[in-house]
């Protein structure tokens, strides 16, 4: 999978998932911009890449506010003369139940996932349309988007508006040929450890020294960091120009294709419905088979 001649930028790629995505990226040919809140983390990213043979600047900055979006566009623009991919990946985590969350916590992490996301892809669709032929937006959400998560009401909502901004954005960014996915990876990263339902398959496999089992890779779709980077690669690619509007699920051995919420099931009453009217329909009707909820949790096994 070739990207040569392509410039992207890649938010939050100063460690973790974000420097997987720019390595990968780098090292299918594209000049990368990295960027990252830490200038010693951006820097290191960058030698790292330079030292494989590929091409990458830095830009140290917080993802969230217009300018600092802008400057990644003006980035990559300064320096490799264009900008075809852009990667929202930047995120922190403030985690705490929704009785003892602040609004500093909520804000935070709003600021930094979402309204970056929107920035960051805003600039860049710009700069693409100036262009004139065509892009890549990739946006980073969640398993804690699609499905909520104890102790995230923060990051969830900010993931699960990710993956309806991408949606949005496919409709209104097809005529220029620009196209807007979300993925959903699943790795073992600093950010997935905070998670309860991947904390203990991690720890598990950190103590005893032992890879992630074949049963947790397939099973909980859990992996390392190189098992999710070639998602990204193949949505910036020239291959994945038909693509646009999905939420693309990957991690360990699994690939996935979410589904977007839809009606499951429908009822119908001639007049509307009354209280009493759906009180009485729902247990056998349209409540018979509520859904499902949370990240569910891989069985750890006994040591």
């Amino acid at each position: 999978m070739q990207l040569n001649g392509k410039v992207a930028v890649v938010t939050g790629s100063g460690r973790g998932l974000g420097l997987g995505y720019a390595r990968a990226l780098a090292a299918a040919g594209a000049a990368v911009v990295v960027n990252d809140l830490d200038p010693a983390a951006v820097q290191a990213a960058v030698d790292d890449i330079r030292r494989s043979g590929g091409t990458a600047t830095g830009v140290p900055a917080a993802v969230g506010g217009t300018a600092e979006a802008e400057q990644l566009v003006a980035a990559a623009v300064r320096e490799y003369g264009r900008l075809d991919v852009l990667v929202t990946n930047a995120g922190i985590l403030r985690d705490r139940v929704l009785w003892k969350m602040t609004d500093e916590d909520f804000d935070d992490v709003i600021q930094v996932h979402l309204r970056g996301t929107f920035t960051c892809a805003r600039a860049a669709a710009i700069r693409m349309r100036e262009q004139g032929d065509g892009g890549r937006l990739i946006l980073v959400g969640s398993p804690a988007g699609q499905r909520g998560n104890f102790g995230q009401t923060n990051y969830a909502a900010a993931k699960a508006g990710i993956a309806a901004m991408a949606r949005t954005w496919a409709l209104e960014l097809a005529r220029s040929r620009i196209t807007v996915n979300a993925v959903v990876p699943v790795a073992a990263t600093a950010m997935t450890r905070t998670i309860p339902a991947f904390a203990p398959v991690i720890e598990h496999a950190e103590r005893t020294g032992q890879p992630l089992p074949a049963w947790v890779r397939r099973d909980a779709g859990l992996g390392t960091v190189d098992d999710v980077t070639g998602l990204v690669t193949f949505l910036a690619s020239d291959a994945a120009a038909g693509i646009t509007g999905q939420a693309i699920g990957i991690g360990g051995d699994r690939l996935a294709l979410w589904s977007h919420p839809a009606e499951k099931t429908v009822a119908f009453a001639d007049g509307g419905w009354s209280a009493e009217a759906i009180a009485q329909q729902w247990p056998t009707g349209v409540g018979a088979e509520p859904e499902t909820y949370g990240i569910p949790a891989p069985p750890v096994p006994a040591p």
